[in-house]
């Protein structure tokens, strides 16, 4: 496991590092192109019968195909093609184990996006990132504010912190502090 550290470290070390940064625009790209689909079969499963969740839903999966599209974008201005790549998730693990209904679903979402605004406005507000980057990210950073809200809404209290272990795991996973 990475030492743990916050998101204004890890993202000072990581926009440092031509490659690093790379390596994680590819990594931000794969997580919002599944995240789309991560939300539709969370929606399919458990919100058949709730037509407010299905269409919050199905704004969050079009939103975060968007928020792909304009990471494709940073990553063709920088020679690279955006794919899929195939990686071990070392967040989802936990999280993805814990979903057994649609409260317990937006759980884990509204705890996912907490943590991600904890980077995009780290990355959004910082002078000394890309322009390219800080502008995508200032576009992704009011929606991804909505998703969380969303998903907490739609989760209620008990099921957020039911899920608030499977997070943690997770976000240690990921050697990240709050």
């Amino acid at each position: 496991m990475p030492g743990t550290r916050t998101s204004q470290q890890w993202w000072e070390e990581t926009r440092k590092e031509p490659a690093r940064l790379l390596a994680w625009l590819l990594d931000q790209y794969r997580g919002e192109a599944t995240a789309a689909g991560r939300i539709e079969a969370l929606r399919d499963a458990h919100a058949q019968g709730d037509a407010k969740a299905r269409r919050i839903l199905t704004v969050i999966a079009a939103q975060e195909r968007q928020h792909a599209q304009w990471v494709g974008g940073l990553l063709r201005a920088r020679g690279l093609e955006p794919v899929v790549q195939d990686k071990a998730e070392r967040y989802w693990e936990q999280p993805l184990a814990a979903i057994q209904d649609l409260e317990s679903g937006c759980a884990v979402g509204a705890h996912a996006e907490r943590m991600r605004l904890e980077r995009i406005e780290v990355i959004a507000s910082d002078p000394e990132a890309p322009e390219d980057v800080r502008a995508v990210f200032r576009r992704i950073l009011p929606q991804e504010r909505f998703h969380e809200r969303a998903f907490r809404t739609l989760a209620g209290a008990t099921a957020l912190e039911a899920a608030r272990g499977a997070h943690e795991l997770g976000r240690n996973a990921l050697g990240l502090s709050p």
